[in-house]
């Protein structure tokens, strides 16, 4: 058995995920390691640059748009490794970085998924971890009542800003962009929600982690950087409602308060 297996899934993506893989390469990682590209548009060259520059990379076509959660489960579902890798094309990833997760996932059996500090360009952290999501809390930040006193009282608790991630905590779940996973825990809990085409599938994920006992850790020694871009968030709250990603967004929402309601969070 592998080490690790890296799952990266592709959407119109091409240009990032060919500086994520080179990223990958400049890391040198020392483990034993797979890494798969799921494809999920195919109109873009994509196969070509692979097969070209990266032949050691293993290429899924499912020929459609299959979303974010099955994406990663067509990869997952043919990983090897101990540990999984779940990576946005948008990062880059430093040297160290996979060596020091995996180190910190074999001295530390508890854990399930161990969510990296991601950064920004410039080294500034991102809000990457949170508390579980309440009905309101999409609501606050997609349109003005974020900006009243109790609404930002809520966003600073969801967010967790009086947290100093000084070290290694447990939080109730982090964004999906990097997030290093047991596949023991995996085999356990399931996979990814497919219910979900995109968002809101790493909050449940993790909440079932929890449910079975995994802990979720962000472990902010680990650093990778995140070239972030709110996609359903970039036009102004009214306008962002009228896209397409921001509907996606809104009706994983429901589907997940429809999923838990009347169950409280496990933490």
């Amino acid at each position: 058995m592998l080490d690790v297996s890296i799952i990266i899934v592709n959407y119109r993506t091409r240009g990032l995920v060919k500086q994520c893989l080179k990223s990958l390469r400049r890391a040198g990682i020392v483990p034993n390691y797979e890494i798969f590209v799921v494809d999920n548009d195919g109109s873009e060259g994509l196969a070509e640059m692979m097969r070209e520059d990266f032949p050691e990379v293993k290429l899924l076509e499912p020929g459609r748009n299959l979303g974010f959660a099955a994406a990663n489960n067509l990869a997952l579902r043919r990983a090897l490794g101990r540990y999984v890798l779940i990576l946005n094309p948008d990062t880059e990833v430093p040297s160290g970085c996979v060596e020091l997760m995996l180190e910190a996932m074999e001295n530390n059996p508890d854990i399930g998924i161990l969510a990296p500090k991601l950064v920004h360009p410039d080294r500034t952290r991102q809000e990457s971890a949170h508390r579980f999501t309440t009905p309101l809390v999409p609501v606050y930040r997609r349109t003005p009542l974020g900006r009243l006193p109790w609404a930002r009282r809520a966003l600073d608790r969801y967010f967790l800003r009086q947290e100093k991630f000084t070290g290694p905590t447990e939080v109730d779940w982090a964004i999906g962009a990097a997030l290093f996973v047991r596949r023991e825990a995996v085999d356990e809990v399931g996979m990814l929600d497919e219910r979900y085409f995109m968002y809101f599938e790493d909050t449940d994920w993790a909440r079932r982690f929890w449910e079975r006992g995994w802990k979720v850790v962000y472990w902010p020694a680990a650093e990778i950087i995140h070239y972030h871009r709110r996609e359903s968030a970039d036009a102004g709250w009214f306008t962002g409602l009228l896209r397409r990603v921001t509907r996606i967004h809104l009706a994983s929402a429901v589907k997940y308060f429809l999923k838990w309601r009347g169950q409280k969070p496990p933490r």
